[in-house]
């Protein structure tokens, strides 16, 4: 398995048309968003998008952003868009996408690094701790999790 930036990929639309086959509705706005170029726009200039692939096959995929839809806050930088197709559900592959990114949060040099979800019991597997309630970007509440970066 490897771990590939969308941004920094020849072919894109390959890996868009990957992304669109995500059965989640978040997955589609992603892919929506990277198709029309409106991503960094939203999330911040320096957003980047991991995939996790098994030669041609998208196994994962997720955000790192100055932004999520949790707004109006000093926060940053979030993890987003986390997703693990069905069929590779059960091995924790997202565990490697999750760490990447805080790899890279740490080059950048990020003291902490956050999700937004709704979810309660995933995040914690992987190191993040709930840190409060906050309302995302349609003023319901949202589980933000934190991660020290150390």
């Amino acid at each position: 398995m490897d771990i590939k930036e969308f941004y920094s990929l020849e072919d894109k639309a390959y890996w868009l048309s990957q992304i669109r086959k995500s059965d989640w509705r978040a997955g589609q706005y992603l892919h929506d968003l990277l198709s029309e170029d409106r991503l960094k726009a939203l999330c911040g200039e320096t957003t980047r998008v991991f995939l996790l692939t098994d030669n041609r096959q998208l196994v994962s995929f997720c955000t790192l952003a100055e932004m999520d839809d949790v707004r109006n806050t000093e926060l940053s930088p979030w993890i987003g868009f986390v997703y693990t197709f069905p069929q590779y559900r059960g091995h924790r592959y997202m565990g490697n996408l999750l760490d990447y990114a805080y790899e890279a949060a740490r080059n950048d040099g990020a003291g902490q690094i956050y999700i937004s979800t709704g979810e309660t019991g995933l995040y914690e597997k992987y190191g993040y701790t709930f840190y409060q309630l906050m309302k995302d970007e349609n003023e319901e509440d949202s589980r933000v999790y934190k991660r020290e970066i150390k």
